[in-house]
């Protein structure tokens, strides 16, 4: 395994991440840019870490990651993107009754957790890949420095995905929570499909 595909790697596992930090951007067009850290940080800490478990812990968790992990992502994201859904369209139905709609809140560190998490269990498959491709093959460093490297790519597209999201989120403020709870929804049954096949 070269560099570069490790780079690959870390972008394809950055891309659900990605897509929820642009919507975390849309749903809090405001977000400080401690928040963007934080929230680019939490994402790129799990893109780290779990290939890190995935590696140590291989042979033991890949029944976790065949089996479980795919539905945990699910409903993980299932249950975030239900609740924005619901949030965004009490929001639209307020407005429509010419009701002044609740303020809108800023995103919580639960939910930051729950979509850091959910986006990243997928990854402990890829620990479990460095560790085969390091007794065949051979990576081009150990694979922490391998997880380093993607955890602080996801870093750096989350930060982007932030910054386009709330963009995106002054301009669609009051769909931007059923837009970003049906995008959640679809990270989670592609991850869950990816993971049956």
């Amino acid at each position: 395994m070269e560099i570069w595909e490790v780079l690959l790697i870390g972008v394809a596992l950055a891309m659900d991440a990605f897509a929820a930090s642009l919507t975390d951007g849309m749903v809090e067009p405001n977000m400080k840019g401690w928040k963007v850290a934080l929230v680019a940080g939490l994402f790129g800490l799990f893109q780290f870490g779990m290939p890190v478990l995935g590696y140590y812990f291989g042979y033991t968790l890949s029944f976790l990651v065949q089996k479980i992990a795919p539905w945990l992502s699910f409903f993980l994201l299932l249950l975030i993107g239900v609740k924005g859904m619901a949030d965004g369209i009490g929001e639209m139905r307020a407005k429509k009754r010419g009701e002044e709609p609740p303020p809108r809140g800023n995103i919580g560190a639960g939910k930051l957790l729950l979509q850091a998490v959910a986006t990243s269990i997928d990854a402990l498959a890829v620990g479990i890949t460095f560790l085969a491709v390091e007794t065949s093959e051979g990576l081009p460093m150990s694979a922490v420095w391998c997880s380093v490297l993607i955890g602080v790519v996801t870093f750096t597209l989350s930060v982007v995905a932030v910054f386009i999201g709330k963009k995106a989120g002054n301009r669609f403020a009051d769909k931007a929570e059923i837009f970003g709870g049906a995008v959640l929804i679809g990270i989670g049954i592609k991850i869950l499909l990816e993971g049956l096949l």
